[in-house]
């Protein structure tokens, strides 16, 4: 099947992007799904600073690649041994495949799936494969076992979970990613209870997902900091008690005077360990620091070492929300049917194929929550 896709073949090319151009729109060949997966006509793929990351070379992958990793489509094929996946079906992806059999997919924390996790290393799918090759019938790999930013897709059947079909394509794309990984954070991970005190750094797509997953759980105050004026405005629209501009105030002072003395949760989602240092800082005693962010892999974060006992604290990694997708994304859908999850107000721009090199440019800046390429029928 010949099918447009934005390949990135060279990182770490300089901003502005629109000029640069790190992401070219090919026609490639995509042969069918074997077994055990799936063809699914993409419908919409969200921008997300993990494709950045790849884009400036902070977080490498075999090149080319197809990237994109926060998507939705419309199964048209299913590979032998596909499970319960039907033509027709609507499916969000999950951006790690999950083998179920591993020790971790057995204990429930299929997030950290080994065998997935050495495939999406890989740029292959969890079945070994790898379905895209370009003009020159050279291979290109997978991205995180998606390639969202193509017309079409071939996922192993354990990267992708069924969801309501009358969900509007650019929203439930946003589930994927920014939804499972924010809302996530909060509800598996800091298990955020009614009353308790949250501080969220960070306000892009992750940031203020988590943002919202506290505010459906009650927490009170539920803090959001920031340095860009928009988000902030955003966060409180969206429920946030109290708002900190960290360029103009002394954040961590700030919230522990808010909160009496520290949170009892502090969720980074920036990805730079100086602000990891800071959410530790405002919690409190016997509180919880969780970091969905990702730095770069030669950062260090240290904290003192008496505290985590003389304290109580902990500290908390939260990889893609600790979710178990299948379970979790229809359930942030039913939330977000139900208005207690409004998803929709992260989305700030459509955008087609052909401006996906641009899109990347207003997020480097800063200058968006959630850009979506939106595909046409």
């Amino acid at each position: 099947m010949k099918v447009r896709a934005a390949v990135l073949r060279e990182m770490g090319r300089t901003a502005p992007y629109a000029l640069s151009q790190p992401l070219s729109i090919e026609t490639v060949e995509l042969s069918p799904p074997g077994r055990g997966e799936l063809c699914v006509r993409v419908l919409a793929a969200g921008l997300c600073h993990s494709d950045l990351s790849v884009i400036d070379g902070s977080r490498p992958r075999p090149l080319p690649m197809v990237l994109g990793h926060e998507a939705t489509g419309e199964v048209v094929e299913t590979g032998a041994d596909a499970g319960d996946f039907a033509v027709g079906d609507r499916v969000v992806f999950s951006f790690v495949p999950m083998c179920g059999h591993c020790e971790p997919c057995e204990v429930g924390r299929p997030v950290l799936c080994e065998p997935g996790a050495q495939a999406n290393t890989e740029g292959r799918l969890l079945g070994g494969g790898r379905h895209w090759s370009d003009a020159g019938s050279d291979e290109l790999h997978h991205h995180l076992g998606v390639s969202g930013f193509a017309e079409y897709t071939v996922v192993s059947a354990r990267s992708a979970v069924k969801i309501d079909p009358e969900l509007p394509p650019e929203i439930a794309a946003l589930f994927g990613c920014a939804v499972m990984i924010g809302v996530g954070a909060a509800l598996n991970t800091a298990r955020v209870m009614p009353g308790e005190s949250v501080a969220v750094f960070g306000l892009g797509g992750v940031g203020l997902a988590a943002l919202l997953g506290a505010r459906a759980a009650s927490a009170f105050p539920l803090i959001a900091v920031d340095v860009v004026e928009e988000k902030l405005a955003l966060a409180r629209g969206l429920g946030a008690s109290h708002c900190i501009d960290a360029r103009n105030a002394d954040a961590v002072a700030s919230i522990r005077d808010i909160s009496r003395g520290g949170v009892q949760h502090a969720i980074e989602s920036a990805g730079r360990e100086q602000v990891l240092a800071q959410a530790y800082a405002a919690t409190r005693r016997g509180g919880t620091t969780v970091t969905v962010g990702l730095p770069a892999a030669q950062k260090m974060f240290s904290v003192p070492a008496l505290g985590l006992v003389a304290e109580e604290r902990t500290v908390k990694g939260s990889y893609m929300g600790s979710a178990v997708p299948g379970r979790d994304i229809p359930r942030y859908v039913a939330l977000y049917r139900a208005g207690l999850l409004p998803v929709d107000r992260l989305l700030t721009h459509r955008l087609r194929l052909e401006d996906i090199n641009t899109g990347f440019d207003r997020l480097a800046r800063g200058e968006a929550i959630r850009q979506v390429v939106v595909f046409p029928d």
